[in-house]
């Protein structure tokens, strides 16, 4: 009902728009709203009377013009928009503006955006005087919800007249654009680099001894030293204990693919898996280039969409985050037939493959399952999913009544029949990892050093 009376208003103000850009503001409405009764009134008790109903009306709309004239003229106004962003990162939005002669009563200003930025594209923000200086100021958060480059289109800026009744208003385009990474708050973690800066692997050029199982010399044993590494041969020939001192291997391939299909774009706490996965998946890299090895990524859907060349060096570790941010959402179920079958042909030696994927139903997994089968006979292959924690709400709930007990049955046959298809990659000699999303990254970085340590992949 206001939003009705407030256009009614700036319907009865479109003569003065040629000279001044007037809005009613929502005072103004309210009291046209409380006038409209009084009218009706006077006349059913007065007929004679009516005339004064309009002049009350003319009366509002001119004191919603003089309030407008009062008001001070809007200077300079600038919208400060972060050119880059991280995918469900929060990051601040200003507005600042200045107004010579009468300071308005009330300043406010809306965006309209892409709707990755903000829900249903549209930001408002209210501005206040600063402690400083003449200027008035807004802020916002922005916490983007997908990767791409979204678009700030449009600014409007709105400030009322001491009265409140009217308001001048401005607008013009903006066409800023707004880029959105991965998100990469894990790998500035501090525990992460100090766990680097502390890690053995990396850190100095030379070879590690003591590790691995490519034979590097033999050395006197010494207490302490493990017993399995004693070479019983050259014992035997020198009288005395010799071990074994293994060099460590490097320069392993690790190829982190990514399923950009229907399922890991369904959000789970906010954030498509997908983003998620990538994280997560950024992260491992960061600390496999800094162990020496090398990391490519790979993405697919209905169709392979990105395959990087192998990076081995930190410093192009940049490479990698623009890749991930170019993988696309797909609302369709992908191809793992054709996907890993393009991977297995492009890679030509041993690799550590990490599979990002995510499945519904056995029947959807079965292709999945065999594709994975035969990468497996060839490459060393690791599957990551992320448990979902609105299933495992759902079979926790207590049975109140028979609509929740039903859905905590329906959701507990879906986890028996994930557990199911679990299995059979496992049987399959395939590794699996399944963690809720907040530590994913953390189980997967455990997970790949231990295949690192074990010598596995080479």
């Amino acid at each position: 009902m206001i939003r009705v009376l407030r256009l009614v208003l700036g319907i009865l103000l479109l003569p003065l728009r040629p000279l001044l850009i007037v809005a009613p503001t929502e005072r103004a409405a309210w009291i046209a709203a409380g006038l409209a009764p009084v009218a009706v009134v006077i006349a059913a008790t007065s007929p004679g009377a009516w005339v004064v109903a309009p002049m009350l009306g003319l009366t509002l709309v001119a004191l919603i013009a003089l309030d407008a004239v009062m008001t001070g003229r809007l200077d300079s106004w600038e919208v400060r928009t972060p050119e880059d962003i991280e995918v469900g990162q929060p990051s601040v939005l200003a507005i600042t503006a200045r107004f010579t002669g009468r300071q308005p009563a009330r300043a406010e200003a809306a965006l309209a955006c892409d709707p990755r930025l903000a829900p249903e594209g549209r930001v408002t923000l209210t501005l206040a005087p600063q402690s400083f200086g003449d200027g008035w100021r807004g802020e916002t958060i922005l916490t983007p919800t997908r990767r791409g480059t979204a678009q700030v289109e449009r600014a409007w800026m709105r400030w009322e007249g001491p009265l409140r009744l009217g308001a001048r208003q401005v607008d013009y385009p903006l066409g800023r654009p707004v880029r959105i990474w991965p998100d990469l708050s894990p790998v500035r973690s501090p525990d992460l680099q100090a766990f680097l800066r502390n890690a053995q692997m990396g850190l100095i050029a030379r070879r590690i001894r003591g590790e691995g199982t490519q034979f590097e010399a033999l050395s006197e044993y010494e207490p302490g030293m493990d017993r399995r590494r004693i070479d019983w041969k050259a014992s035997a020939r020198h009288t005395r204990l010799f071990a074994r001192e293994n060099e460590s291997e490097r320069n392993n391939q690790i190829v982190f693919a990514f399923d950009c299909g229907q399922a890991m774009c369904e959000p789970v706490d906010g954030l498509p898996r997908i983003d998620r996965a990538v994280s997560a998946a950024l992260t491992c890299a960061y600390v496999a280039l800094k162990g020496g090895d090398k990391v490519a990524l790979f993405g697919f859907a209905q169709a392979p969409q990105i395959m990087t060349p192998f990076i081995g060096d930190p410093r192009a570790f940049h490479r990698l985050q623009s890749a991930a941010a170019g993988l696309d959402y797909q609302a369709a179920e992908p191809n793992f037939t054709l996907a890993l079958a393009t991977l297995t042909g492009r890679l030509q030696r041993r690799s550590l493959v990490v599979v990002f994927s995510d499945f519904t139903d056995p029947t959807a997994a079965e292709l999945m399952v065999e594709s994975l089968g035969r990468l497996s006979g060839k490459h060393l292959v690791l599957f990551v999913t992320m448990t979902d924690s609105e299933v495992e709400d759902l079979i926790t709930a207590p049975p109140g009544d028979i609509a929740t007990l039903a859905r905590s049955v329906t959701a507990d046959s879906l986890a028996q029949q994930r557990k199911l298809v679990l299995t059979r990659l496992r049987r399959l000699g395939i590794d699996v990892l399944e963690a809720p999303w907040a530590s994913i990254g953390p189980r997967l970085i455990d997970r790949y050093l231990a295949i690192r340590n074990s010598e596995a992949i080479g």
